[in-house]
């Protein structure tokens, strides 16, 4: 077990001195819990430090380049992949104090905020001047904007909105190597310099941590309609993603479910789809009132097509939520029948999406593992959960040859091996096979520039040179 013994007397004695009492914690069983995230792994840190400003994070930074301490920042622990994980130990940087919204500018459609400040936070504040910011994870509630900065995280209404990389004005953050910097406008134009802003997000706390962030805001939309769409098979429902996907009505949602993910719902929320169901799309579009039935019907028209079931247009508040239903039973049930599934968020162009459906199907018969899809269809961002058992050694050894045949389909169909999820560690070894030598060389060099002692988050993103 880690342990705050095996670090320089002095530099826990500096770190007392720059964070308080409250701004430390040593205790062995209150450190456990920050040695996680929503992935499998766990590695104790040797001490968390929670500051409350970002001067307070600027003099953590010092010290441990002066020290040559690990450190990984950290939001709440909702990632996938390992990302918060601190493989080697050193010091855990919680941004949870750092967690209060500065300052809203509807006249300018902005807000900015600090890094712990939760996702639902933020939407109730700005909903209240008659505003959201789009990135929704299904985590909002537990999330924070730190995190989903760190992995660019989005949530189904991308498909309209954008990622945070669209709905992100600027940033302050300090480098690995102690700088502060400010990228960024507080303008949606603006091309002065190089845009580190997109270069932050996403970078999974390897170059710099982010301190505030400067958001974007959009109005609340005046009303939305939701649709569900039955089909025979994944195929016929992966054709209708892109009829929807290229006419002119774009929804703000267009969620996917494949057969095992129906038959997953109907075990655990009882009968809530007709036993016909092959798969479905939940679609839903918004705007002014007066435009959205003319709005509905184009969706409905592209929806319709070879091994179209059905399509239901719910029409009161009562309705959606009966339709949503099953999207929201989904989560749960994956959680009771595989707690340790193998959970990876794949893009492909919308066009190649039947292809993809089809080729994970074809991989979970020849290696005999369950292969359940659901995802932000619209946008070609599908979640593939493979549900194998940690404990069966020969099943887990088949999972992960799946696993690896399921990355080359994508890179051949012109995908990417993650969406919103991030890299981490555990998708770290298969990065050479989509980023080439020239270009993978060039983000180490980047990654030196920002991190010269390579102190952030070390062991992430990138596969070792």
């Amino acid at each position: 077990m880690n342990n705050t013994s095996t670090l320089p007397t002095a530099f826990l004695a500096a770190l007392q001195r720059q964070l308080g009492a409250e701004g430390l914690v040593t205790a062995p069983d209150e450190r456990w819990t920050y040695g996680y995230d929503n992935s499998r792994r766990h590695v104790q840190p040797n001490v968390v430090v929670r500051p409350s400003d970002r001067a307070q994070v600027r003099e953590v930074v010092h010290l441990c380049n002066e020290y040559r301490i690990p450190l990984v920042a950290r939001g709440y622990g909702t990632a996938t992949t390992g990302a918060a994980v601190p493989l080697r130990g050193g010091v855990v940087l919680s941004l949870e104090r750092m967690n209060r919204i500065l300052r809203i500018d509807p006249a300018n459609r902005l807000m900015i905020v600090e890094p712990g400040v939760t996702n639902q936070a933020v939407q109730e504040a700005a909903s209240l001047q008659g505003f959201f910011w789009p990135p929704d994870p299904t985590s909002a509630a537990v999330c924070s904007v730190g995190g989903n900065l760190a992995c660019n995280a989005a949530g189904p209404r991308a498909v309209k909105y954008g990622t945070p990389r669209e709905n992100v004005l600027g940033l302050r953050a300090v480098t690995g190597g102690g700088i502060e910097l400010r990228t960024g406008v507080h303008t949606t134009k603006g091309v002065v310099g190089y845009d580190l802003t997109r270069l932050l997000i996403g970078s999974e706390g390897t170059l710099a941590v982010i301190t505030e962030a400067t958001i974007k805001l959009t109005p609340l939309p005046q009303a939305r309609r939701t649709l569900q769409a039955i089909y025979r098979d994944m195929r016929s429902a992966a054709e209708a993603v892109s009829r929807i996907m290229a006419q002119p009505v774009v929804p703000c949602a267009l969620e996917f479910m494949d057969a095992k993910a129906i038959e997953m719902i109907r075990g655990y929320a009882g009968d809530v789809l007709p036993a016909h169901a092959g798969s479905l799309l939940m679609i839903e579009v918004d705007g002014p009132e007066a435009c959205l039935t003319e709005a509905a019907h184009a969706l409905i028209d592209a929806a319709n097509g070879p091994g179209c079931l059905e399509v239901i247009e719910a029409r009161t508040t009562e309705e959606v939520a009966a339709l949503w239903k099953t999207r929201k039973a989904l989560s749960p049930a994956l959680r009771t029948v595989a707690p340790k599934k193998i959970n990876e968020d794949v893009v492909v162009p919308v066009s190649h999406m039947p292809e993809l459906i089809e080729g994970l199907g074809e991989l979970a018969a020849r290696y005999r593992i369950t292969i359940v899809n659901f995802g932000h269809a619209g946008n070609g961002n599908i979640h593939v959960n493979l549900l194998a058992n940690p404990d069966n050694p020969e099943e887990m050894d088949r999972a992960q040859r799946c696993l690896s045949d399921v990355f080359d389909l994508v890179l051949h169909l012109e995908g990417t091996l993650s969406g919103e999820h991030g890299i981490g560690v555990e998708k770290r070894d298969f990065v050479s096979r989509e980023i080439d030598p020239a270009t993978l060389s060039l983000m180490h060099a980047i990654k030196a520039q920002f991190d010269p002692l390579g102190i952030l988050n070390p062991g992430k993103k990138l596969p070792p040179v």
